[in-house]
């Protein structure tokens, strides 16, 4: 008998530990790119999610330019300080390939349309398998294009040849500190067509080509790392023209009314999503905030406070005004057919192929 009440005591004491385990506060270390775009996830993703578990905290990490390396450093060092990363498409194939970051099931992690529709049919075609792989959850399509102040140019910009006319747009530009999108733009100022640029890439003889002609503004540019910083570099007027999100100048535009208009002219069309640290502390509450946070609901409210589209079918027809300013969020979508003219639909496989060697070209001709 006192062996009975002894065992009974152990399992009650036992399930007391689990439980206070279970409902012990839990902080998701979420890293994305800070400014207007990680507001947008506060207030479509982050604030009703804490409200509907309020054991759950979310900090906020703003170092998703670097996010690559940095995992990769935090997976040699075995001290995954991170939970979920925000990242564009082309790193998280090279995430996944070298086993960074968990394989997805959608039809397992993600929520189904309202209509029932498996997640895995929902979002874009193609966005769950990038490069083949299985690790990345897609939530925006966004575009990179360029940014410039009305009141520092005689007439608007409108093809991409006019960001490395110095004679007809003199002063400063700002573009990324990367190779991505640069190359390309720099290809097709210098007459290569917009359809046949990836292939030309290929070719020895058309990266130099690019740089030469990147050469022609390389004096007069600021180099950008943070996504916030090109919208600020034109508010200050330190630049004429700025590589910048897109998202990132409608605020500007909108919400700052700064003298800022945007060129569509080959904006570059992206993917960004989470990606998953491989790790398997708190993988059950990453799950559901996932699962919560990449839903129909979810993702088109994130349009309501920047004008990025969501990528899920059934969240397009939901995506209305914007929360504070009242105005139509569909026509300032990178994929309004008003601005989507000339697209560059952005090679991931390329530049996950390519990109180590890319960079170190890129940084060695930045220092000469």
């Amino acid at each position: 008998m006192k062996s009975m009440l002894r065992s009974t005591a152990i399992a009650i004491a036992l399930s007391a530990t689990a439980a206070g385990a279970a409902s012990a506060d839990t902080t998701l270390t979420i890293v994305s790119w800070g400014g207007a775009y990680t507001e947008s996830q506060q207030k479509a993703y982050h604030e009703p999610y804490m409200e509907k578990n309020p054991e759950v905290s979310i900090l906020n990490d703003d170092s998703a330019a670097e996010g690559l390396a940095k995992l990769r450093a935090q997976v040699e060092s075995g001290n995954i300080t991170w939970d979920i990363v925000d990242m564009i498409a082309s790193d998280s194939i090279a995430a996944c390939d070298e086993g960074l970051v968990h394989r997805i099931d959608p039809n397992e992690w993600l929520a189904p349309a309202p209509d029932g529709t498996p997640a895995s049919e929902d979002f874009f075609e193609g966005t769950l398998s990038i490069g083949g792989t299985d690790c990345f959850i897609p939530q925006i399509v966004y575009s990179t294009t360029f940014g410039y102040r009305t009141d520092m140019v005689d007439e608007a910009p409108t093809s991409i040849g006019d960001v490395f006319d110095m004679e007809a747009y003199p002063g400063k530009r700002a573009l990324e500190r990367r190779p991505m999108n640069n190359i390309e733009w720099a290809l097709m100022a210098d007459g290569v067509p917009g359809d046949k640029v990836y292939e030309a890439m290929d070719e020895d003889e058309n990266i130099d080509r690019a740089f030469a002609k990147l050469g022609e503004i390389k004096d007069q540019t600021i180099w950008w790392s943070k996504g916030a910083r090109p919208p600020q570099l034109l508010a200050d007027g330190e630049v004429v023209m700025a590589s910048a999100y897109n998202g990132r100048l409608f605020n500007a535009i909108a919400v700052e009314k700064q003298p800022i208009g945007m060129m569509w002219d080959w904006q570059s069309y992206n993917l960004d999503g989470w990606v998953i640290p491989n790790k398997e502390e708190k993988l059950e509450v990453i799950k559901d905030y996932i699962y919560f946070a990449t839903d129909t609901q979810r993702l088109a409210d994130q349009a309501k406070y920047i004008s990025y589209g969501p990528a899920r079918k059934s969240s397009a027809p939901l995506v209305g005004k914007h929360a504070d300013l009242g105005i139509d969020m569909k026509p300032h979508m990178p994929t309004d057919p008003d601005n989507a003219d000339n697209v560059l639909n952005f090679d991931f496989v390329w530049w996950a192929d390519h990109e180590a060697e890319m960079a170190e070209r890129f940084n060695a001709w930045l220092a000469r």
